[in-house]
């Protein structure tokens, strides 16, 4: 398989993602390779610079970049031939089976959604971050910003697709999916969270147990968590923010480690007819490495499919 990187994109690029490239290529099988995407005379330079051979990779071309602050629709339009543009291009056409950048969230957002299309029946597509959990496990938080005023419907799809992948990427048999709430009550939460509820409870779609409260977002009562994107953002930068507070304190034990973003490298856009996967904006080596690892998971366990197979059969009616 060809995994697509954006080598442009992310705070610490082209350094980072060259180095990341390298210690990725060095773990992936002798039939994939990574395709380096990005300013042909950057990309060289720094493989150089890092001893590394340009023919143990496949180069792509393009003289743009999709900066950061920028509107994600106007920049993809505007900059054809940016490195996420160039990339979309080679994910649509097939040349690639898997695209990854640290860059802008919202153009490769954008770019998934109009290259290759959400899945036929999915309302929004969502991202998710990984949750360690101290029982050593973990689970799948979504939406965590992609989607800041999701509707119930919408929420059950998180719901499912959740669960989809907790499975196939994961490993996780059955995962237990629940509602972040105020409470464990049926009735607690405002009216959005309240008719979620009420939709996931009757499902035969995946395996609903209910609510549950912000206390318990690391304590295994779930795999699968599901809230709107606005929460889930607040939810998952509070816990990085902790976790740069305790690293600085000296703090951090094996159980806490497991919190740094660098080991999880980004997280797949869930819903499009192919593998995207972002990863955060301050992406290491060590964090691209695992961003490029994870699109190669994901591609190898075939969520697109599985998803796809699974809303051709879910019990309930969604909006087009």
């Amino acid at each position: 398989m060809k995994v697509g990187l954006d080598v442009m994109g992310g705070d610490f690029a082209p350094g980072a993602t060259i180095a990341g490239a390298i210690l990725a290529q060095k773990e992936l099988s002798p039939t994939d390779r990574i395709v380096l995407i990005g300013d042909r005379d950057v990309i060289l330079g720094e493989l150089n610079r890092n001893n590394a051979n340009p023919e143990d990779f496949i180069i792509v071309h393009a003289h743009e970049v999709i900066g950061m602050g920028e509107h994600p629709t106007h920049a993809i339009i505007r900059k054809p031939d940016s490195s996420i543009s160039i990339g979309f291009k080679q994910l649509k056409h097939k040349y690639i089976d898997a695209f990854a950048s640290a860059g802008s969230s919202g153009a490769m957002l954008v770019g998934a959604i109009y290259s290759v299309n959400n899945i036929q029946g999915v309302i929004r597509p969502c991202t998710s971050a990984v949750l360690p959990q101290e029982n050593g496990g973990l689970s799948l938080l979504l939406d965590v910003g992609t989607n800041p005023d999701a509707k119930p419907d919408v929420m059950y799809q998180f719901a499912l697709l959740g669960s989809i992948t907790a499975k196939s990427v994961y490993n996780i048999s059955n995962p237990r999916v629940a509602l972040l709430n105020i409470g464990h009550e049926e009735e607690k939460g405002n009216l959005s969270s309240q008719a979620a509820y009420h939709l996931m409870k009757e499902s035969k779609d995946f395996n609903f147990i209910g609510n549950i409260e912000g206390r318990d977002l690391l304590r295994n009562k779930a795999d699968v968590i599901v809230c709107d994107g606005f929460t889930g953002n607040i939810v998952l930068k509070n816990i990085e923010g902790m976790f740069r507070i305790m690293m600085k304190r000296g703090l951090v034990d094996d159980y806490f480690a497991r919190f740094n973003y660098e080991n999880y490298g980004g997280t797949p856009v869930l819903g499009i007819n192919s593998t995207v996967v972002v990863g955060h904006g301050i992406s290491n080596d060590v964090a691209i490495k695992n961003m490029l690892l994870l699109a190669r998971d994901v591609h190898q366990a075939k969520l697109s499919q599985k998803i796809k197979r699974a809303l051709a059969r879910v019990a309930v009616v969604v909006r087009d």
